[in-house]
């Protein structure tokens, strides 16, 4: 991808809004208008993207970029994803416990033992707060709570979220790992009298 050093994934073009070039987008951040004070956008193709005025519409916000007049223009920018370079983001702005999802991505992940689980490879949030989903080697993808109970420390400088293996659901009080708790047997429905 080019455009950027490392992108960031900030916000996806929607549909049309009117017919002077305006669209809707679906914003990735915090705050859905501060997509316009990050500077040029751009896309996976490496084309630029300025935002020329911006307001919030329901849950989405509406967007009018420079150089995107009409509405065909604005059509054929539909399913567009929109990136900044990671150096944009102010690290100022952050609180002592908030974190760039971006920043996360690649961290080894461990409990107090410094027993490895894998390497976090994205972060989701399907409406219940963010899940962290990592992978060790070649295995299969686990998902984790990102919440105070699972993840008890997040150091930066090391590049190590350290975990709790139980509160996480990587391990239960049976042994290690998503899957390998112990299955009881099969409970029958005993046949009521009469039948």
């Amino acid at each position: 991808m080019s455009g950027g050093k490392q992108p960031v994934l900030m916000a996806v073009i929607g549909a049309p809004h009117g017919v002077r070039g305006e669209v809707r987008v679906k914003t990735f951040g915090q705050d859905p208008l501060a997509l316009g004070y990050y500077g040029p956008l751009f896309d996976d193709r490496g084309n630029s993207y300025s935002v020329k005025a911006i307001r919030p519409s329901g849950t989405v916000v509406v967007v009018r970029f420079d150089a995107v007049d009409s509405r065909e223009q604005a059509e054929a920018l539909n399913g567009t994803e929109l990136y900044i370079d990671r150096a944009s983001m102010p690290d100022d702005a952050l609180d002592d416990d908030e974190y760039y999802q971006a920043d996360l991505l690649g961290m080894a992940v461990r409990d107090a033992e410094a027993k490895d689980y894998g390497q976090v490879i994205a972060i989701h949030d399907f409406g219940g707060g963010d899940i962290i989903e990592l992978r060790k080697g070649d295995a299969r993808s686990v998902m984790i709570p990102f919440n105070g109970d699972a993840v008890t420390d997040i150091d930066m400088d090391s590049r190590v979220i350290t975990v709790s293996p139980l509160a996480a659901g990587l391990e239960d009080e049976d042994g290690p790992g998503p899957g390998s708790r112990k299955r009881r047997p099969p409970r029958h429905k005993q046949a009521e009298q009469g039948d």
